[in-house]
């Protein structure tokens, strides 16, 4: 197998939830804080509470069903690579659909569910337990389409970010299309601020900010200025019970990381089948999650 290199992403300035940059930890313990990051997220995805979560979803994303229709022509003679699949969500919907289905994903007990979920399919699945920070068992150029969904990619650090990009970039078809998802730094500027949620009805009041008070307590060093700032992030928020450190990101800043060697590059809010045009409105979009649909060069 042979692997090329290819110019990745310029690394800026990291923020995380402890603002490493800022703080002038030394690289030891920026490093330990990265890899305790990667660490705690995938055992909570190995659990068995998320194991049994993910199995159980069906449904594909406005943003997700918009794209299968989009590609729908062109997928029989496709080579897909489904990134951090779970239980097997994106599965149902794309295995019967394309020419070659690869699904893959980090934890091991994830596969197990999906393996034994598609062990009766009429169209074999190559399912793997793989990391996509290191798709080295794939030869360069050989993906048409490749979906990371679900903000997979949100759950690593920074430079791991970078690394999956360029490993996306690296395995996929020049002129191959890539989706993917990834939560919104601009939505976490009205949970931060107080002032959002006050309200008529004193119930709600109380559990929204509740909410925003437990929010607050658990990222201590974020405040709303620093949201404001910053163009991406580290923190907990409420998915799982507050177990995950989460990247958030403004659009306008994974744009620029994919800038290296993505292009047509189009966002969809997770909630809608319509595209954002053009995307200086996209960056300005407040949903909590973003879809980003590009080529690669």
């Amino acid at each position: 197998m042979q692997v090329a290199v290819r110019e990745g992403p310029q690394q800026p300035k990291i923020f995380y939830g402890e603002i490493i940059a800022d703080l002038g930890l030394s690289l030891g313990r920026a490093q330990r804080l990265r890899r305790k990051m990667s660490q705690q997220n995938q055992m909570v995805y190995a659990s068995v509470s998320l194991v049994s979560y993910y199995s159980q979803l069906n449904q594909l994303q406005p943003a997700e069903a918009a794209i299968l229709d989009h590609l729908r022509d062109r997928l029989p003679t496709m080579k897909m690579l489904d990134i951090g699949i779970g239980g097997g969500r994106t599965t149902q919907h794309f295995l019967p659909l394309v020419g070659h289905y690869t699904g893959i994903d980090y934890a091991t007990e994830m596969i197990a569910v999906c393996r034994r979920r598609f062990a009766a399919s009429s169209q074999p699945a190559n399912l793997a337990v793989m990391d996509a920070r290191d798709l080295r068992q794939f030869d360069d150029n050989s993906f048409d389409f490749i979906l990371f969904s679900f903000n997979g990619i949100d759950y690593v650090s920074h430079r791991d970010r970078l690394r999956i990009l360029k490993e996306i970039h690296r395995v996929g078809k020049p002129g191959g299309a890539v989706l993917f998802s990834s939560h919104n730094l601009q939505s976490m500027a009205r949970l931060f601020d107080y002032r959002q949620h006050l309200s008529r009805n004193p119930l709600k009041t109380y559990a929204d900010l509740a909410m925003w008070g437990l929010t607050r307590l658990l990222n201590p060093a974020i405040t709303l200025e620093l949201i404001n700032a910053a163009p991406h992030l580290v923190l907990k928020d409420e998915s799982h019970n507050f177990r995950l450190q989460t990247y958030y990101i403004r659009p306008a800043e994974q744009v620029k990381q994919l800038e290296f060697g993505f292009n047509t590059i189009e966002i969809y809010p997770w909630t809608q089948r319509v595209k954002l045009a053009p995307l200086s409105e996209a960056y300005l979009e407040p949903d909590l999650w973003l879809y980003y649909f590009c080529l690669i060069t």
